[in-house]
């Protein structure tokens, strides 16, 4: 195996060393004045030689592990990719924009390719096939998750379910989710909440008519609005000077797109454990500080919401999530305690995950028909021929819609809100497609680039919704050619 470092140059660079040093053009005669001096001398070089070992010994013992652990790879079928560097693996080939990096590396290597991120090895899946042999052929081996910075310090150490590692908290996890928040019964009892909403969002829109917007900021208020009264029970951040709360809606919603970025960014200090310390790119401390802010926040909302249940004693009756999770943290019978830390990790997934994505995908649908204007007309059209201009539109009008449905669902084949789903940890060896993937191996699956897949998709760097219509496929991870939220949405 060819290195990029050449052994033997240090023992030539030794050897020149030690013929300089006895060579007797460098030796003046020792007479009394310089007796000392060559005595001094000889002590540097002494250490000179010392160190020039060392630094052979050093290099050698790491060409050694690195020729090791090469080999050891090379007896595993490990799926095609670059050959790695030594420590830093192939993150010299990820860009600022890491999926189109990976999308653009697997037109070389293919849909499913290892790469070292450092010492890690990482495996990335660009097809729907891929993405299903990780996600459900073999979901057990990939369920859990990497340990991460963004896990430890902006989820109070992987207490959220995105972040949790496999295991019973996990397990747990998602049944409270299932059974408890996202019930049929609860998520009706709300829809009033999000028609009041709705209707405050267009009045808004509506007093503004004529004027430039950024039109993200708007669905994000209205967005985080919904949330906050389904989720904390009411709004916990003030939207005008009058109000008093403990946040801005500014505040927040900087917090929130500060929580989106860090827990999508590539931290050095997670692939290369020994540079952790440093931060070099700054992020655990953006990550701490942010986490901060959060716990503050969330203290305030859990210490009225336990005012409130200390106050109506027996007779309190849950009215929004975070008193059920509060009921929740009380019960005995939970296979797996729910303490403080694991209340604020889901209520922090429970805001996050329903406000910034809704607001993304409207941005880009929209951006995207404004270059299309015949898509807007056949979309009023079907608003007018199913709803008519008599009354506004509700949810159980969706599945009457197919067409504005297409458009949802080719802005987030196009644009999809995560762009790399959250990474898989293998728990154990593991063949996939006829490829050893190893225990440790870190997977993500690129949904950016599985959306661009010619051998799925028709033309797919077009905004085509058409494509939809008449197929049978959803966006809730059952059909792993449309991935936007991930599997289990």
């Amino acid at each position: 195996m060819k290195s990029g470092l050449n052994v033997s140059n240090y023992l030539g660079l030794e050897q020149t060393v030690f013929i300089l040093i006895n060579s007797p053009y460098t030796s003046p005669k020792p007479t009394a004045s310089n007796l000392q001096f060559g005595k001094e001398k000889t002590l540097s070089l002494q250490v000179t030689m010392e160190s020039l070992s060392w630094l052979l010994l050093a290099t050698t013992i790491t060409l050694l592990i690195f020729t090791l652990l090469n080999f050891r790879h090379g007896l595993k079928n490990l799926p095609p990719g670059p050959r790695p560097w030594p420590l830093i693996g192939n993150l010299n080939l990820i860009g600022p924009l890491p999926h189109q990096s990976l999308h653009k590396l697997s037109q070389t290597y293919g849909k499913l390719m290892h790469l070292k991120f450092g010492s890690c090895p990482v495996v990335v899946a660009s097809s729907p096939d891929m993405a299903r042999q990780f996600l459900r052929t073999h979901d057990r081996v990939f369920a859990s998750r990497p340990l991460t910075a963004a896990g430890k310090y902006t989820t109070y150490n992987n207490h959220n379910i995105t972040w949790a590692p496999y295991g019973d908290y996990w397990t747990q996890g998602r049944k409270i989710y299932l059974n408890e928040l996202f019930s049929s019964k609860r998520l009706g009892s709300s829809e009033h909440i999000r028609v009041h909403e709705m209707r405050v969002f267009l009045a808004r829109l509506r007093a503004v008519s004529g004027d430039a917007i950024v039109l993200k900021d708007h669905v994000s208020r209205m967005n985080l609005s919904v949330m906050s009264r389904i989720v904390l029970g009411r709004k916990y951040f003030s939207e005008s000077k009058d109000e008093d709360e403990i946040v801005t809606l500014e505040e927040f919603q900087e917090m929130l797109d500060e929580l989106f970025l860090l827990n999508g960014v590539l931290n050095v200090g997670d692939w290369m454990p020994w540079l952790g310390f440093m931060d070099l790119q700054g992020y655990v401390k953006r990550m701490k500080d942010l986490c901060k802010k959060f716990n503050r926040f969330h203290d305030h909302v859990l210490e009225e919401h336990r005012g409130r249940m200390k106050a109506n004693g027996e007779g309190f009756v849950a009215k929004d999530m975070v008193d059920l999770l509060l009921q929740l943290a009380d019960d005995s019978n939970l296979e797996v305690k729910l303490d403080s830390d694991g209340v604020k990790g889901f209520i922090q997934d429970l805001i996050a995950g329903g406000t910034g994505t809704a607001a993304t995908t409207v941005e880009w649908a929209m951006s995207e028909l404004i270059k299309q204007p015949d898509l807007v007309k056949k979309a009023t059209e079907e608003l007018d021929r199913v709803i008519g201009k008599e009354r506004w539109v509700e949810e159980v009008d969706f599945p009457n819609l197919p067409f504005v449905d297409s458009i949802l669902k080719e802005t987030m084949r196009l644009h999809p809100v995560a762009v790399l789903l959250a990474p898989h940890l293998a728990l154990e060896d593991c063949q996939v497609a006829g490829y050893d993937i190893e225990k440790g191996t870190t997977v993500f699956i690129n949904s950016w680039s599985i959306g661009r897949d010619p051998d799925v998709w028709v033309d797919p760097e077009s905004f085509r919704p058409e494509r939809f219509l008449g197929r049978d496929i959803d966006i809730k991870g059952q059909h792993f050619e449309l991935l936007p939220f991930g599997p289990w949405a």
